[in-house]
């Protein structure tokens, strides 16, 4: 799968903090099976890599890394079984990993220069991030505008009230949020609910 791929996939990815790996089944289960199967675990607690592992086994789930910000963590990532790689921000060093490793590798921009950069190696799809602290969707507009051949993900202040209108601008191809996916335990059947709502946004 290419990183375009895995953005079309379903219209949120949820971006996932795990504090504790075994709640990362049931949650993986109750957003799979809600329409959303693209999970974001960020590389914020001590949890993350055994949840990505764990959760890849989970039918359907297309699981990667999130918070990736440099090579060591990229590489701890692909041991994990990671199928897709997110950053914050986009280096050199870390694109060029990425690109080595041929994993999907969505970077976050926040203007102009970080597009640019990510141009030069050869990236075109990139996270909008932090969305909304970024400008929001006038800002992305305007960056996108000289850009025609990019992809974006705004993740970052996007929620259930706004992430229709952001899904609405034609170089949206997903939007990531974390109102899908509460920490700690959960109710199955109420994650689903919550998922399919969010999975019939597209």
């Amino acid at each position: 799968m290419t990183i375009e791929d895995i953005m079309r996939t379903a219209p949120v990815i949820p971006v996932i903090v795990v504090d504790d790996v075994a709640h990362a089944v049931p949650l993986a289960r109750a957003l799979v099976a809600g329409g959303l199967p693209v999970l974001e675990v960020t590389l914020r607690t001590p949890a993350a890599l055994p949840a990505i592992a764990a959760m890849k086994a989970v039918d359907g789930a297309i699981v990667g890394a999130g918070t990736v910000t440099n090579e060591e963590d990229l590489a701890a990532a692909m041991e994990a079984g990671s199928a897709f790689i997110v950053s914050p921000g986009l280096t050199e060093p870390l694109g060029k990993a990425a690109i080595r490793e041929r994993v999907p590798f969505l970077p976050g921009i926040a203007n102009a220069g970080d597009i640019m950069r990510g141009l030069d190696l050869g990236l075109t799809h990139f996270k909008f991030f932090p969305a909304m602290a970024s400008g929001g969707l006038p800002a992305l507009q305007a960056l996108a505008a000289p850009f025609g051949q990019c992809r974006f993900c705004p993740t970052g202040g996007v929620s259930e009230t706004n992430a229709a209108e952001w899904l609405a601008f034609d170089p949206v191809l997903c939007v990531g949020g974390s109102w899908v996916a509460p920490r700690g335990p959960i109710d199955e059947a109420q994650v689903e609910q919550v998922a399919r709502a969010a999975a019939a946004l597209a």
